[in-house]
């Protein structure tokens, strides 16, 4: 994998020389006259090759960005979950460090306070349809959207929807509101890494991205019979 890793950050590198301003397009009078275009553009190529031994890829890629708003650099610092999965051989770790990370992902999520676990649905609809927020463009005083037609389908007649994740249409229908089943989807929201070590759904609730209320109405969409959801 650390192969896979150093070729994506060198072609990183390339993709950022290229764009560099006065960058490594050859002088006129590099290419000689018997010189073709074609045998040219291999040089240089050739000449931009680089050895990723030879290269701290660390510090090039910290070194290609920079903080800007509410984005700023600690966002590249990876936490020892991210560490563990960025490692593992499709998103498979090994077990002891997938357990770790299950456990630890599990005591540290946060019910409601109140232990009531749903919302408005219809303020839920509103943030799963948001797909803004976090970006430095974002306006950090605006609650950050779910997005999460971008991954999952909900409401059955919204055409636009992604297939990452699986489909939610009839959620609750379908499972009903047990108390064990509304800490089950709670504990999704919050930190999917507790059933899934290298999952990719968002943190929603450990990273701070949406807050108590707004899971609560998340909870509700998917929860509420009268929610699009179970319709």
């Amino acid at each position: 994998m650390t192969n896979y890793r150093n070729a994506g950050l060198l072609l990183l590198l390339s993709l950022l020389a290229a764009c560099s301003p006065g960058g490594s397009d050859p002088a006129p009078s590099a290419v000689g006259a018997g010189e073709t275009g074609a045998s040219a553009s291999s040089s240089s190529v050739a000449a931009e090759s680089v050895d990723a031994s030879s290269v701290d890829l660390r510090a090039a890629l910290d070194g290609s960005f920079r903080a800007r708003g509410q984005a700023q650099l600690d966002r590249l610092q990876r936490n020892p979950m991210q560490t563990v999965c960025s490692d593992a051989p499709k998103d498979q770790p090994a077990a002891e460090a997938g357990k770790a990370i299950m456990e630890a992902a599990t005591a540290a999520v946060v019910f409601p306070a109140d232990s009531q676990f749903l919302g408005d649905w219809q303020a839920g609809e509103k943030v799963a349809q948001t797909g803004t927020g976090l970006q430095y463009s974002d306006d950090p005083a605006v609650p950050n959207g779910g997005n999460c037609y971008a991954c999952h389908q909900l409401d059955p007649k919204e055409i636009a929807y992604g297939t990452l994740g699986p489909p939610l249409a009839g959620y609750g229908k379908l499972r009903g509101q047990s108390e064990q089943m509304l800490k089950y989807t709670w504990t999704r929201i919050w930190n999917s890494h507790a059933y899934n070590p290298c999952s990719h759904m968002p943190r929603f609730g450990e990273a701070g991205i949406l807050t108590e209320q707004q899971i609560k109405d998340l909870m509700a969409l998917l929860f509420d019979p009268e929610s699009p959801v179970n319709l």
